[in-house]
């Protein structure tokens, strides 16, 4: 396994090691040993599974309390994910970092508590599967525009396709977040 940092230091890209031969492949997805010393990194309590088809938009979601580290792969297809720091002390505060995550290339993607997250679906569909340190909580979800100038994210959109929620296109820019200290 190799671990990778991004333009936001916190933010990891996970690469297993894949073994490979004339049958299919074998990895690990996944070991405890790994986030030893990642802040943030507590016990997984949660794990998720989402499908979504090409052009959907899902974010960029973070929650006030009982905040989340997410552990992010896609298991089919492809995506462009993207993180945003909201932790207001942070050198990288309001800035964000996307990387192509997919079935293929097999990086996963290491989001801590204090920021938001979403994703686009590049493929036909696409499978997602995260691991969660803390359980969703609903009233303490929160939503970062996806399209907010202040942070200027370039989403790699296919021929301007995007399928939202009602709840991601309410989100909030940046300046009107709740963020974190």
């Amino acid at each position: 396994m190799k671990k990778y940092s991004t333009g936001i230091p916190d933010v990891l890209i996970i690469e297993p090691d894949v073994h490979g031969d004339h049958r299919g492949f074998f990895m690990e997805t996944w070991r405890k040993e790994w986030f030893t010393g990642i802040e943030g990194a507590a016990e997984f309590v949660q794990d998720n599974h989402s499908k979504s088809i090409q052009g959907t938009l899902r974010g960029l979601h973070y929650q006030t309390r009982h905040t989340q580290g997410k552990y992010i792969r896609v298991v089919k297809g492809e995506i462009y994910d993207v993180v945003v720091d909201l932790r207001i002390s942070s050198p990288t505060f309001g800035k964000w970092v996307g990387e192509m995550l997919s079935a293929e290339n097999k990086k996963s993607l290491w989001v801590p508590p204090g920021f938001a997250h979403g994703f686009y679906v590049l493929s036909e569909e696409a499978e997602i599967t995260y691991k969660c340190t803390n359980y969703y909580a609903a009233e303490h979800e929160r939503t970062l525009l996806w399209c907010d100038p202040q942070v200027g994210i370039t989403w790699p959109l296919i021929e301007n396709k995007v399928v939202l929620s009602d709840k991601d296109r309410a989100g909030s820019n940046l300046i009107d977040c709740e963020t974190f200290p």
